[in-house]
């Protein structure tokens, strides 16, 4: 997570946990001078539209005051959906096991994007099993992160 992001999550996390909600995680986007900050929340339950709204409502007043962002911004609040994004280590840690796509922010051995099973989780580093061969990437070196989406079913014989 940048630092801008950080900064955020710090400021609103408290109001999303006092929702029973998990502050998933933070993107930032800028196109042109129009600024998106996408905060993504998670349930064990699940994520229905009313926690979004009820998520949305509190941190919009919370950056009302705090100002964490220069200029106009739109804020979307949802889940993390089926291809959830993967932000932080433990994050990883949680979904051992499960298919992910990682672009690195420089190339290793020639390419940014990697597709596999995540293997283990260490200390600051997260191991990717891709296509029978094991691949460690530094958290800090993850650009973005997020679980594949699942595979369509085969169509049915009629």
């Amino acid at each position: 997570m940048k630092q801008g992001e950080a900064r955020i999550g710090a400021v609103i996390a408290p109001a999303i946990e006092a929702l029973g909600l998990e502050l998933w995680g933070i993107e930032q986007s800028r196109q042109g001078r129009r600024v998106t900050l996408r905060v993504f929340i998670d349930c064990m339950s699940g994520v229905t539209i009313d926690d979004c709204e009820r998520a949305s409502r509190q941190i919009s007043a919370i950056l009302d005051v705090e100002d964490p962002i220069q200029g106009e911004y739109m804020l979307e609040v949802s889940s993390p959906g089926v291809e959830r994004p993967l932000f932080a280590l433990p994050q990883f840690e949680r979904y051992l096991g499960a298919e992910a796509n990682v672009r690195l922010r420089v190339p290793l051995d020639g390419r940014r994007r990697f597709s596999g099973t995540i293997e283990k989780v260490m200390a600051d580093k997260v191991a990717l099993l891709v296509e029978g061969e094991t691949f460690e990437f530094a958290h800090a070196d993850i650009e973005r992160a997020g679980l594949a989406p699942p595979a369509a079913p085969a169509p049915r014989k009629r």
